[in-house]
């Protein structure tokens, strides 16, 4: 009995202390889980709060810039406020174009509603979306065209810069842009060749006045038939100046960090120095470009649909036919002697070296020539 007793005691200290050391692992499982956790959700924690801190941090810095840009811009208007034309407010932009709602068009500038002034003019409002840079592009626009007065520029009857709200007032063009009567069949019989010219011919026109008549000289840097607005009678005014530049008459050639433009319309020294300074030849150049766009589209409208698109450089194509077709037959049409005239011209503005190119406004007398007194130009060379 006794040994029996002395095996059940035994049995019964084991146990206990069976159960006794599970308890204390369990106890230290669940202090490393409670401790793990605890350490995970203050990492959780610190993370959030850097997070916060950060976006906070960004927001102010964004806050800070865009009200040192407003500044900015509010001080740069202040110092052309004579030229500068009509302020308009938010609200006042509402009414004008009825809360917005006749669409005209849409780009990566924003959108162009139709409005209606006090005085019964009708207008077209670029609504802007977002602010790109500092707002230089905004401030071009209003204060380039402020300078300007001629029948071949748009002109700009307002803005609105209220807090983010930023807009352009524009007379209205009834026509739309150039774009849309190159490559369509049904646009020939609306705008012949001959209407063709005298819009090329208005354009250039428009180009000479920024460069030479102004009492500040304008670089477009932008020239592309997008960008070339009709009004009823189809007169071309040139518009959008978010690229323009502005120097004196008396710089030929401008400073610039960054190259700007679209592309297949951006002279060669535009976006490399070693090509030769930036002038009013760099406007020349994308003037050709609109030129052989024009013919090209024309001529060619199903086989030339994008002339940038293409295996071979555009203006290549253009000059061996143009060249085959002088070789091979005489001109025997108005509308074919405009065409190759205008290529001609075309050719001579896209040479490579800005020095070869004509002025603007040796282009306008070239466009007036006979085909015959005009000389062939080199073949470009650039792609």
């Amino acid at each position: 009995m006794g040994i029996s007793l002395s095996l059940s005691l035994k049995v019964f200290i084991d146990t206990t202390l069976h159960f006794a050391g599970n308890s204390r692992r369990s106890k230290l499982k669940l202090i490393v889980i409670v401790s793990l956790s605890a350490t995970t959700s203050l990492i959780l924690t610190c993370l959030v709060w850097i997070t916060c801190r950060q976006k906070e941090k960004g927001s102010l810095l964004t806050l800070q810039k865009y009200v040192a840009n407003e500044s900015k811009i509010e001080e740069a208007l202040k110092e052309y406020d004579s030229l500068a034309p009509k302020r308009y407010n938010y609200s006042e932009l509402k009414k004008i174009t009825r809360s917005f709602k006749d669409k005209l068009g849409q780009g990566g500038y924003g959108m162009v509603f139709k409005g209606i002034l006090q005085d019964g003019r009708i207008v077209a409002v670029k609504l802007l979306t977002g602010t790109k840079g500092n707002g230089e592009e905004f401030l071009n626009e209003v204060i380039s065209i402020g300078r300007t007065s001629h029948v071949n520029i748009v002109s700009l009857l307002g803005f609105c810069l209220q807090g983010s709200k930023r807009a352009l007032v524009y007379e209205y063009m009834a026509n739309g842009s150039l774009d849309n009567y190159i490559y369509s069949e049904e646009s020939k019989i609306v705008v012949g060749w001959g209407k063709l010219q005298q819009i090329a011919i208005g354009i250039a026109r428009g180009l000479e006045y920024l460069h030479c008549r102004c009492n500040t000289r304008i670089i477009h840097f932008d020239i592309k038939p997008q960008n070339i607005l009709l009004d009823e009678d189809f007169c071309p005014k040139v518009a959008d100046f978010g690229l323009a530049k502005l120097c004196r008459l008396k710089d030929s050639a401008l400073s610039m960090a960054e190259a700007r433009g679209t592309v297949g319309f951006i002279a060669p020294e535009v976006f490399s120095r070693g090509f030769g300074v930036v002038s009013t030849k760099s406007d020349v150049y994308s003037y050709g470009m609109l030129l052989l766009e024009l013919v090209g589209g024309r001529r060619h409208a199903n086989e030339l649909t994008t002339s940038h698109s293409t295996g071979n450089y555009f203006p290549n194509r253009i000059y061996d036919c143009l060249v085959k077709d002088l070789q091979t037959h005489a001109i025997i049409t108005e509308e074919e002697e405009i065409a190759k005239l205008m290529t001609l011209v075309g050719l001579w503005c896209i040479q490579t070296n800005p020095g070869n190119r004509p002025s603007i406004s040796r282009v306008i007398e070239m466009l007036e020539k006979n085909i015959n007194e005009m000389e062939v130009p080199p073949k470009p060379f650039l792609s």
